[in-house]
């Protein structure tokens, strides 16, 4: 089995693919973009995609981006995120003048920064990326915001543990596959849909949820590129069986003016 991952061996996308299927073979990617179309043309088997942060919110173009590849989530994977410090052996942070890492992890690591501010602080494809060319280099003044395991794989010393802001910092993925097979024990479904423009007519589709007893974990507006300033809808749903969401697709769907299904999959509990 061939996984896709945003990244390379060490990153968040890697320890997620680990958990779900252990020793596999990776699909290497440097955008999500090339890991939609690896899966999307046959070249990985499935994909595991970031779909969310519980600090920096939804990653809204990958949810297009499974939409455009006609793609279908399969499941989810809720990983717990904490950023260390690394650098080469023998230096410690009043050696370091710049640090290297993915945007989001230099984001949710920023108080941090604060109390050093001599670093210079460089937004690179990737965290463990970042940790891999340190390593390879061997670059002196120069570290890296990745996780321990990249630390451990690449032969770094983490100079400072748990530097994000937020402890409890989480990201969801996803796992993608070009695929309509039907998972066993399903749980949760990821829609996408478009209301009319008039007044309440979203508000007709929640109290339509609401009566079914489908819990809505999630709701999104996304931006319609070929109509400025109007929206569609992604939408997270809790259901105890299959029929209930049958149920739900019907009586949605005549209040809808589109309405698709990205994904019917088992929910991965924090």
């Amino acid at each position: 089995m061939k996984i896709a991952i945003q990244g390379v061996q060490g990153s968040y996308h890697h320890q997620v693919a680990s958990h779900l299927y252990g020793e596999v073979s990776l699909q290497e990617c440097s955008s999500f973009d090339q890991l939609a179309m690896a899966v999307a043309n046959g070249d990985a088997d499935k994909g595991v995609m970031a779909i969310g942060n519980s600090i920096a919110g939804s990653i809204l173009p990958n949810y297009s981006l499974i939409k455009e590849q006609k793609l279908t989530i399969t499941g989810e994977f809720y990983l717990n995120i904490n950023h260390q410090l690394m650098a080469l052996h023998g230096q410690k942070i009043a050696a370091i003048d710049e640090v290297q890492s993915h945007p989001m992890a230099l984001l949710q690591c920023q108080p941090f920064f604060r109390k050093h501010q001599h670093i210079k602080l460089v937004e690179t494809d990737d965290t463990a990326a970042a940790a891999c060319r340190i390593a390879k280099d061997k670059k002196r003044g120069v570290a890296a915001i990745a996780s321990a395991y990249a630390a451990k794989l690449y032969g770094l010393k983490i100079i400072g543990n748990h530097i994000q802001q937020v402890k409890k910092n989480t990201t969801r993925f996803v796992v993608v596959e070009k695929t309509d097979r039907q998972i066993e024990n399903a749980n949760k479904a990821t829609i996408h849909f478009t209301t009319g423009h008039q007044a309440g007519s979203l508000g007709k589709v929640l109290t339509a949820l609401g009566g079914l007893n489908i819990n809505l974990s999630k709701i999104q507006s996304l931006p319609l590129i070929e109509k400025p300033f109007l929206f569609s809808f992604v939408a997270d749903l809790e259901f105890e069986d299959l029929p209930q969401l049958e149920a739900a697709q019907l009586e949605i769907g005549i209040l809808v003016e589109s309405l698709e299904v990205l994904g019917v999959y088992k929910s991965h509990k924090l």
